[in-house]
């Protein structure tokens, strides 16, 4: 009997899969094979985006699977462009890309701080969840600052903020005020782009309970409560990462993997990206 998949309950009692399966920088056309891979893996959770260009092929995937809506949890993203008034058709587009009647979280993808519409495009979003066309709202690379505007709105408070975060970017300033306002964690580039894979701290613990590298950061994330999507084409390493239920890190593996963290980010600070 497999083990089953952990979720996080949500701030408003939506559950979602604590692992899911990311499509970051899949070109469409390999994205339905990929979909199709992580859901025949055991995958129930898709994380796409507009901006990724892979909205159709997350679709047919989905479609073509068999499996049942309610079974699947699927994220997109709004892009930064379609901040402000545009976000309504911009939804509506990923919809009918997606070939779904509702997603389960959309997440303003990045605060473009520059632009200044993030307040105005949350407030498109409770419309959307008021709708009953979303299930959670949610934000993606948001700093602290930019949640507390939000939060200061005084309406829904986002149900997810998706960030960077692996052992060498650990956020730990945006992670514990999210904690404090019942935001989930959700880790995008979980594995650094495989540059912490070769850590001794990392390599060690993986010879010792026999697992590879990836497998025991992922393995750490979970054990600290967050969401994690890492992402693959190829079916091997797509089932490799989802086999990770069954064993468990020690305090001691926790803490060594910690201790790696070093400022290391490898995409833009949400401060200063408004593209």
């Amino acid at each position: 009997m497999p083990n089953p998949m952990p979720t996080i309950t949500l701030n408003n009692g939506v559950q979602l899969p604590q692992l899911g399966f990311g499509v970051f920088q899949v070109p469409d056309d390999e994205t339905t094979a990929a979909v199709s891979a992580a859901l025949g893996a055991g995958y129930r959770s898709i994380d796409t985006a507009a901006v990724y260009g892979n909205e159709r092929g997350t679709g047919r995937a989905i479609a073509e699977s068999g499996i049942a809506r309610d079974e699947l949890f699927v994220t997109t993203k709004l892009w930064n462009s379609e901040q402000g008034d545009p976000t309504p058709a911009a939804f509506d587009a990923s919809l009918e890309k997606l070939g779904l009647d509702y997603v389960d979280l959309y997440l303003i993808h990045w605060p473009s701080p520059a632009r200044d519409l993030y307040l105005k495009t949350w407030e498109a979003f409770e419309k959307l969840y008021a709708d009953g066309r979303v299930r959670a709202i949610g934000v993606s690379n948001f700093l602290p600052e930019h949640l507390q505007r939000i939060i200061d709105l005084g309406g829904t408070v986002p149900a997810v903020n998706q960030i960077e975060l692996h052992p060498a970017l650990q956020q730990r300033t945006i992670t514990e005020f999210a904690g404090a306002h019942g935001i989930a964690i959700e880790a995008w580039s979980p594995l650094a782009q495989g540059a912490v894979l070769s850590e001794p701290a990392i390599t060690t613990i993986a010879a010792r309970v026999g697992r590879t590298a990836a497998q025991v950061v992922l393995r750490w994330h979970l054990q600290q409560g967050r969401i994690v999507i890492p992402k693959s084409v190829t079916p091997s390493r797509i089932a490799e990462n989802f086999d990770v239920l069954d064993f468990t890190l020690t305090d001691a593996d926790l803490a060594g993997i910690d201790a790696l963290e070093r400022d290391g980010r490898t995409g833009p600070h949400p401060a200063e990206f408004n593209r």
